[in-house]
């Protein structure tokens, strides 16, 4: 892998039964490794456990505060990633519960890395979560992207098998997500190596 090749972390964000995700993040996956410039790692929240008790000091104030043993490997695979994709469903006008949990339990690891959103609801393409995610990422700050991917009413939108039945729209937006990635990541990635990031300033 060369150093121009950034590390690209794809947050599966639901853990419900029955949940599509996995079907848009391999998807999403998918683009991201055709596009060339990534070394992919699929993230599953459903792989680690998301105490909602928080520790009484926040990671804010104690960045290597002790978390749970079971979180350790999700703390280091986002501690490495350059950039980030959340895959989010939409519950109830907003995001899911297990992805605000994962936020919550980091800081430093989203500091100065671009995050771009990949939503999928009934009616509205999941546009709802992403537009709270960006308040709640930026208060981390990260830097979230203009352009995202959606797919309202997901459900008629890919086969059975989870190919989709027209992938040329949802292909081009990935695309031009990616490339803005691609950008802000390697920028964000040599200023953060050029002076650590000071959240304080």
């Amino acid at each position: 892998m060369s150093d121009a090749t950034l590390q690209l972390a794809v947050i599966i964000g639901s853990v419900r039964e029955g949940r599509f995700g996995p079907v848009v993040a391999r998807w999403f996956a998918e683009q991201a490794e055709q596009h060339g410039a990534f070394a992919v790692d699929v993230i599953d929240l459903a792989d680690t456990p998301l105490p909602l008790e928080l520790p009484p000091v926040p990671p804010a104030l104690e960045p290597h505060m002790a978390r749970p043993d079971g979180m350790a490997d999700l703390t280091r695979r986002l501690g490495a990633a350059d950039a980030v994709v959340v895959v989010t469903p939409e519950y109830n006008r907003s995001f899911p519960a297990s992805l605000k949990a994962a936020v919550d339990w980091h800081y430093t690891q989203w500091q100065a890395k671009p995050v771009g959103f990949v939503g999928y609801s009934g009616g509205s393409g999941g546009i709802l979560a992403m537009e709270q995610l960006r308040q709640v990422f930026g208060e981390l700050h990260a830097h979230t992207l203009r352009d995202v991917v959606s797919f309202p009413r997901y459900y008629l939108l890919f086969d059975q098998d989870g190919t989709l039945k027209e992938p040329e729209g949802p292909a081009g937006a990935a695309k031009v997500m990616l490339d803005r990635l691609l950008w802000w990541g390697s920028v964000l990635r040599d200023a953060r190596r050029e002076r650590p990031f000071a959240a304080e300033l």
